[in-house]
């Protein structure tokens, strides 16, 4: 088994213990999750594995080439000891490449997806920035010129990751002498906390000793406010991939030369300069909110139009499943067009739960396009198995059609309350 599949093998693992949790919370009488809320966790780890299918050869081509043409040392692949320094290595440089994200705006621009949620469950583990692998492989470079093989590497790297997943829990509490050495949930609880006392702290994957030698623990007191200083308020996956690289482009305008434009993006996401008229909109840095007065995002949907948000949902996860799995068959134009169809798709259903105005149309937009695509797919096959695809898929994106359209002359989504200032 490649480790480069552990996490997409992992993904009915993912599914179930998020169930084992739901179904505890429910038996404790805690409230963990909530669908607009998790649709858009997931909807975010997809375009994560997604864009991954097209950037994980030049992200691991890195360290291959850097391996082939520089490693020091011939590390045997069959040590076990190999095995735990390169897992070491993984974990420590993760450390370093998870502050680094949290202390400049150009990778907490990606890394922020991960924060946006207000909640912190099991599907936030999930909830992954698409870009976020763009700057993390460079921190592992240095465990390519000792000579730790890339297979060793990659499947090292990958369980860092599959450690990472259950720590995202409220369930479990402190663990006595395990926190002195491991992350916990309540340790990561803290990385969630947007409170001042909570941001920047805990960036650990597996080891929590990294943040207490390097003066970034705090320990959990009191329960964390989670999110980010300023809320997205958007189920929207795609924007909150972009939203803070939107805020440093708008930002930018104000700034009175090229040179202060370009410091913006490698600056402190605290950063206040003179001319800008406020610090940026999610910086860490910056006074938090008050989510608890203001209370949390929570944009609904009607009950007759959650069905058919869910019943896409299933339906989208299955499209991105077969790409992940199949796309050393596929060719670039068939992987291209199903990864935008999925990106369309999920970011319709956020979109659907915020209430956009365009939302209809760009959701009957997208039903009309997979029907095409699935007839152009069919072309070359018997003219029966043609007219096959071309009626039945007719008669899917017209009953989805209808399904949505229903609607139309529904009772508009929940109202929030204005977030403000603290």
């Amino acid at each position: 088994m490649e480790g480069a599949s552990l996490i997409a093998l992992s993904i009915p693992v993912f599914f179930a213990l998020i169930g084992v949790e739901l179904l505890a919370a429910r038996l404790q009488g805690v409230e963990l999750y909530r669908l607009n809320d998790s649709i858009n966790d997931l909807s975010c780890g997809v375009l994560q594995q997604v864009l991954g299918v097209f950037t994980k050869v030049v992200v691991f081509g890195g360290y291959v080439l850097l391996y082939e043409s520089a490693h020091l040392f011939d590390v045997p692949a069959e040590s076990a000891a190999a095995w735990v320094l390169c897992f070491l290595g993984v974990d420590f440089f993760y450390y370093w490449f998870h502050r680094v994200s949290h202390e400049y705006n150009l990778p907490w621009g990606a890394h922020i997806v991960h924060h946006s949620s207000e909640e912190f469950n099991l599907a936030v583990a999930l909830r992954q920035g698409a870009f976020q692998p763009l700057f993390s492989w460079v921190f592992y470079l240095p465990l390519a010129v000792v000579g730790f093989p890339p297979l060793v590497f990659l499947v090292c790297l990958s369980l860092n990751t599959l450690y990472q997943f259950w720590i995202h829990t409220r369930l479990i509490g402190r663990l006595g002498p395990l926190e002195w050495v491991f992350n916990t949930p309540s340790h990561h609880r803290v990385h969630h906390g947007c409170d001042p006392k909570y941001l920047d702290k805990n960036y650990a994957g597996t080891l929590i000793v990294w943040d207490r030698l390097f003066g970034t623990f705090q320990v959990e007191e009191e329960e964390p406010t989670y999110g980010i200083t300023r809320p997205l308020r958007s189920w929207n996956p795609l924007w909150a991939n972009v939203h803070y690289y939107a805020d440093l482009v708008r930002k930018g305008r104000e700034a009175p030369s090229f040179g202060e434009r370009v410091k913006l993006w490698f600056a402190a996401p605290a950063y206040k300069p003179d001319w800008a008229a406020g610090g940026l909109g999610d910086a860490p840095g910056v006074t938090p909110l008050t989510h608890g007065a203001a209370g949390k995002y929570d944009a609904r949907a009607p009950a007759r139009l959650v069905g058919y948000v869910f019943t896409q949902f299933v339906l989208t996860i299955g499209l991105a499943v077969y790409l992940l799995f199949r796309s050393g068959e596929l060719s670039a134009a068939s992987k291209v067009a199903l990864a935008l169809a999925v990106a369309w798709a999920v970011t319709n259903l956020g979109v659907l739960f915020d209430g956009r105005p365009w939302m209809i149309p760009s959701e009957l937009a997208r039903l009309a396009a997979m029907w095409a695509a699935g007839v152009v797919a069919a072309v070359g096959q018997e003219p029966a198995v043609v007219a096959a695809v071309a009626g039945g898929g007719a008669l899917a994106a017209g009953f989805f059609a209808s399904w949505l359209l229903r609607y139309r002359n529904g009772p508009a989504v929940a109202s929030m309350p204005e977030i403000v200032d603290a």
